[in-house]
């Protein structure tokens, strides 16, 4: 099974950076897998608020994870800075499916890239809503 190469920082669109901390480590000496899942959620979730996509708290609409899924290129260490770049790769009637790199400090290759799908639902009972015109203009922002 061939394996694509990892993606270059270029690549991507919008950057949030995060520090690892010294828990993030585990018994190998390097950041567990399950932690690339939280930076993916955090820089999603970080992007969507500070750029009003869609209200985290309030408003009719939310967003909850349908997919994620992570490929590993290279190790991650406690104290290395996270540079964690996203693009929109599809938007469809009510789903969004963002693609995301894992950089460790100033490496241009990616460590680690996968993609992360946030379905737009109707807050309370949870069914998929389309997602708002507002919120599809500003996805198309940073569209791969």
């Amino acid at each position: 099974m061939s394996r694509q190469p990892p993606g270059k920082r270029a690549d991507y669109r919008w950057f949030h950076a995060i520090t690892t901390r010294w828990m993030d480590n585990d018994v190998f000496q390097h950041v567990n897998n399950v932690n690339y899942f939280s930076f993916f959620d955090t820089a999603v979730t970080y992007y969507e608020m500070t750029e009003q996509v869609v209200g985290l708290l309030d408003g009719p609409v939310h967003c909850v994870v349908a997919e994620v899924a992570c490929r590993y290129h290279a190790s991650l260490a406690f104290p290395d800075r996270v540079n964690v770049g996203i693009r929109v790769a599809a938007i469809g009637r009510s789903s969004v499916r963002y693609e995301i790199g894992i950089f460790r400090n100033d490496d241009d290759i990616a460590a680690a890239e996968g993609h992360f799908v946030h379905v737009f639902v109707e807050r309370g009972v949870q069914r998929p809503v389309p997602i708002p015109q507002e919120a599809r203009v500003k996805l198309t922002r940073i569209e791969a």
